[in-house]
């Protein structure tokens, strides 16, 4: 494989990121035509959060303690900022597929020729993880934070919450969760190149468990331990799935290889 000169990488890679530009910039367009819809959406947190029952339905939506909490925007410009945003994080959602698609036809000429054919489970596991990580947060973090802050010993307060902080907290809470899921991509990623193994892994959880809290705690809008727990523990489900997936390849590669050998050895055997 003969190695392409530096310029020719960055005159590929500026090609990837203006594809990618070019498709965020019409889906924040169709977004933004959109985005009272959106923003109706995001705020139903606000006013409902999941029940859980060991009876039909199983899972339900009910009204929150607080269902008469309405925001408000403290500057003139603020709410105008508020559908910016919501139309640019909702644009970037809706892209991620193409630009996942684009950072792998970016990487794939320095890879092995059978390495390419992950190509299309590289742009599926991501584009799945990256919209379940979002839609976790939304359905079962999100109204469970909001509903929790709110009524935790404040009785004698009346909530104001200004729609660019809740919008801040709501999107920042998403994206966090839907880069969270795809760790399992990173470990296997990582097993994939020899930088790290499966059994180092299993050694290693106490300090992944660490990590999980230090990383939930960067990442989380908010500083109090309540949000960071609910971050920190499906970082380390993941991890564990990770793990598993991880061995899973482990298992299939030598498989594989005495597959692709075994030609070989019959050709050599008629030869001889």
């Amino acid at each position: 494989m003969d190695k392409a000169p530096i310029t020719e990488h960055l005159n590929e890679l500026r090609s990837r990121i203006l594809v990618s530009l070019i498709f965020i910039i019409i889906a924040f367009g169709v977004s933004f035509y959109f985005s009272e819809y959106i923003f109706r959406l995001l705020t139903s947190p606000l006013h409902s959060t999941l029940k859980f029952s060991l009876e039909r339905p199983y899972v339900s939506m009910i009204p929150t303690k607080n269902p008469d909490i309405s925001l408000v925007f403290l500057a003139p410009a603020e709410a105008l900022w508020m559908h910016i945003k919501i139309s640019f994080i909702s644009a970037f959602i809706i892209s991620s597929p193409l630009v996942f698609y684009e950072t792998w036809r970016f990487i794939a000429p320095g890879l092995l020729e059978h390495e390419r054919k992950y190509a299309l489970p590289f742009v599926l596991t991501t584009s799945v993880l990256f919209s379940a990580g979002a839609l976790f947060c939304f359905i079962i973090i999100l109204p469970f934070a909001m509903n929790f802050l709110l009524t935790y010993k404040t009785e004698n307060l009346q909530p104001m919450i200004s729609v660019g902080k809740y919008i801040d907290f709501s999107l920042k809470f998403i994206l966090a969760f839907g880069a969270i899921f795809e760790l399992p991509v990173v470990v296997v990623f990582l097993t994939k190149m020899g930088i790290v193994t499966p059994q180092f892994l299993a050694e290693n959880r106490k300090y992944a468990v660490l990590v999980a809290f230090v990383v939930a705690a960067v990442l989380t809008p908010t500083p109090d331990a309540f949000n960071q727990t609910l971050m920190a523990v499906p970082i380390i489900i993941l991890y564990e799935a990770g793990i598993w997936a991880s061995r899973l390849l482990s298992r299939k590669k030598p498989q594989d290889e005495h597959k692709q050998g075994r030609p070989q050895d019959e050709k050599q055997d008629e030869s001889d």
